[in-house]
């Protein structure tokens, strides 16, 4: 296929800072705050490394591209971020707000006088930069690929640390509380009407299963706000559908350009294929975390109380193609409901397999672990790629890599779920791109420098990037090749 999509993608608050002479810092973010909290260091809930020491994609910007050109990609992902675009809050911008017979928004009209007021107030210097690397891109010949929310929030959005501390005391909650929807399709057309003439596809939310299943449902993995409230999960689930739902409506007022969500697909497997109570039990997580979000935004299919009843709700059916972030796979058991407000939740996933086994070893099938201890399972990439596009839509496969700073796992990782790409097009599947995760190393969430999933090693102190060679050459004949 001549037309396939290969490239390589980046989020802002992992790749952007470090410039020597922390001239562009975004302190304004919930990231930035809660991973310099000492509580969440002297707790191991987050690795005490700080974004401000990292790779400085910001200045370097136009190396990276340059890095990605030369393995012969075609297409380039990128993050704007809120909080560098409005890292004060936009709630004075008056917009006019609908509903529907559930209480849910229904419409954002965000009038040509609200987006020159909300020009007012963005940051003019950050507009710039993004306009920079954008136009950059383009330069290159790069299909453009832009997400909206890549996990990361403005602290007026969401203050983390102040949600955990006094949670219904915090003005600033992020997806739990509703009116955080409005402030976010008012990004999302600014963005459109801003950049949209150098944006080929847009994605509202990357991951939005994550900020639930980590944020309010395992408060032990240093992922904020570290809490235990899946009454809050729950409306983060609906609040963060209506967002997508509507900033779609909103950036179609500016751009004809695809827009799209990005999900973490996770096949789910019983860990006893003959007992009826593991099959359901991966039935009911392939539901919750795959499902929920596919059938509202696809099919319009919307399961409001989370009781396996959804309901139709046709201003939510608003979606143009399906990104699939794959690493590995789950192997769940059954396990009592643990939730009353989310009764489907009655798996747990099984030590040793996905995301759950050693670093650097085996799990029970045998399989390679990497270093973050990630199982290595090409075979779920085809599954869950598969699962998505049963809703109609193309799918791109935007993230996809191997955390091995020894580049020994990396090669094969790669050569072996491009392989399944392509069984997925043989088979007739519509998947239309590939990006690799990373180009560079980065900054990993909690997990801070610790874990490398780069192509390109980075010196932390010159930032200069190393190639891994074996991963470099393997990707560029893989893109050489094509899937045909």
């Amino acid at each position: 296929m001549s037309n396939f999509i290969w490239g390589v993608v980046q989020s802002a608050f992992q790749f952007e800072m470090g410039d020597p002479l922390r001239r562009n810092i975004d302190a304004r973010s919930d990231w930035w705050h809660w991973v310099r909290d000492p509580f969440n260091i002297k707790n191991d809930l987050v690795s005490g490394d700080l974004p401000e020491e990292g790779i400085n994609n910001y200045e370097l910007y136009e190396i990276d591209h340059r890095l990605a050109k030369d393995l012969g990609l075609n297409a380039y992902q990128l993050t704007i971020e809120w909080s560098r675009i409005f890292p004060c809050p936009t709630w004075g911008v008056e917009v006019k707000v609908e509903r529907d017979s559930y209480g849910l928004i229904k419409r954002v009209k965000v009038p040509k006088e609200a987006l020159e007021e909300l020009d007012g107030l963005a940051n003019r210097r950050e507009v710039l930069h993004y306009l920079a690397v954008l136009k950059n891109l383009k330069k290159l010949g790069f299909t453009t690929f832009v997400t909206l929310n890549h996990q990361t929030l403005p602290v007026w959005v969401h203050d983390p640390l102040w949600t955990r501390s006094d949670f219904e005391g915090s003005k600033a909650r992020g997806w739990v509380d509703e009116r955080n929807i409005i402030e976010f399709v008012k990004f999302s057309a600014y963005s459109a009407w801003k950049f949209g003439e150098l944006v080929d596809f847009w994605a509202t939310f990357d991951e939005p299963m994550v900020t639930v299943e980590l944020g309010y449902l395992a408060p032990y993995v240093g992922w904020p706000p570290g809490i235990l409230n899946p009454k809050a999960a729950k409306k983060v689930i609906i609040n963060q559908m209506v967002a997508h739902a509507r900033a779609y409506d909103a950036i179609k007022e500016h751009t004809k350009a695809p827009v799209g969500i990005i999900l973490n697909i996770i096949p789910a497997y019983p860990l006893n294929p003959h007992d009826a109570r593991d099959v359901k039990a991966a039935e009911n997580y392939d539901y919750f975390h795959n499902r929920l979000f596919l059938e509202a935004l696809n099919r319009g299919r919307v399961d409001l109380e989370l009781d396996w009843n959804p309901v139709k709700i046709h201003h939510l059916e608003r979606n143009d193609w399906v990104g699939n972030n794959y690493y590995t796979r789950e192997v769940v058991k059954w396990t009592e409901p643990r939730f009353e407000e989310l009764p489907m939740v009655t798996f747990v996933g099984v030590e040793g397999y996905g995301y759950s086994g050693n670093p650097n070893g085996v799990s029970p099938d045998n399989n390679p672990t990497s270093d973050f201890g990630w199982e290595v399972y090409p075979k779920g990439l085809y599954d869950s790629t598969a699962e998505g596009a049963e809703y109609g839509r193309p799918v791109y496969i935007t993230e996809n890599g191997v955390a091995d700073s020894k580049d020994i796992l990396r090669p094969r990782y790669i050569i072996e779920h491009v392989e399944e790409v392509k069984r997925l097009l043989e088979n007739g599947i519509d998947v239309r791109g590939y990006f690799h995760w990373a180009l560079t190393d980065n900054y990993e969430w909690a997990m801070g420098f610790k874990i490398r999933f780069g192509l390109y090693e980075v010196d932390m102190i010159t930032k200069e990037r190393i190639p891994r060679r074996n991963s470099v050459e393997t990707y560029r004949k893989v893109v050489r090749e094509g899937v045909e």
